[in-house]
């Protein structure tokens, strides 16, 4: 079975130009076909008529790159809950559809090439967080370390998070407290991020506001959109975490 639908897809040419929807028709889809493969598809044409193919992120196809961040018909990733685009099938959709994509819009993430953003700010809010400097050991030594379930747990559910975006896109302010929360849990979580954990919300939560991301909405769109369901609870911990921390910072200086 194939689907015949209609495509309105972002195009632009570079980081300096100015965008716009271009309406393409995508025939014969195979219902089996995942969205990516959808565009590689309509690319083969596009190639073939000698034109410019569409440009979007791609690497593991598998949900756990975080790469293929597109917006579908208005959603982060489409409607499909805890999915990431690449694994978005065809067959969620209806023949003669009308399919909008565009890239994740974020003034933090400005757009390179039609459906391609620059994602380099969560790459320098993960540089400011550092590592755990201590001597783990090996890996026999480090399961030496008695870690409860309910931390363990939490830790390594924050360590899901593949940072793609989605949180970002979906939040009308552009927050990325989800994304820092994740990343700041599951090192802060263990006994061995403990020694530098206020250092390390305090540089990530900072290089987040120099990055000109906004504040959190509190109404869990980023949540919603979370290919990995990452939970909100993560910025709660990361609202008390930065406070303490903050606190230790200003007394020190007195």
């Amino acid at each position: 079975m194939t689907l015949n639908l209609t495509l309105k897809i972002w195009r632009q040419a570079g980081p300096d130009a100015t965008g716009q929807i271009e309406t393409r028709e995508a025939k014969s889809i195979p219902i089996e076909a995942s969205f990516l493969e959808m565009l590689d598809i309509v690319n083969q044409e596009i190639i073939q008529e000698g034109k410019d193919p569409i440009h979007f992120d791609h690497d593991c196809r598998e949900g756990i790159c975080g790469m293929c961040s597109l917006t579908i018909n208005g959603v982060p990733h489409s409607k499909e809950v805890g999915t990431t685009t690449c694994q978005v099938h065809m067959r969620k959709f209806n023949d003669g559809d009308t399919i909008w994509i565009e890239p994740f819009r974020a003034n933090s993430f400005p757009v390179l090439k039609d459906l391609i953003t620059d994602r380099t700010s969560f790459d320098n809010i993960i540089a400011a967080g550092g590592y755990i400097d201590v001597r783990t050991g090996a890996a026999p030594d480090a399961n030496s370390v008695p870690i409860p379930k309910e931390q363990s747990d939490w830790a390594f559910d924050a360590a899901t998070c593949i940072g793609c975006g989605a949180c970002v896109a979906s939040c009308k302010n552009s927050s990325a407290m989800l994304f820092v929360s994740a990343k700041a849990a599951h090192l802060n979580t263990l006994p061995q991020g403990q020694p530098e954990k206020d250092k390390r919300v305090l540089s990530m939560v900072r290089q987040m506001d120099k990055e000109g991301f906004g504040n959190c909405t509190n109404q869990y769109e980023c949540e919603a959109a979370c290919p990995k369901l990452i939970s909100a609870d993560n910025i709660a911990k990361l609202n008390r975490d930065y406070a303490v921390a903050a606190v230790k910072e200003a007394v020190s200086m007195v």
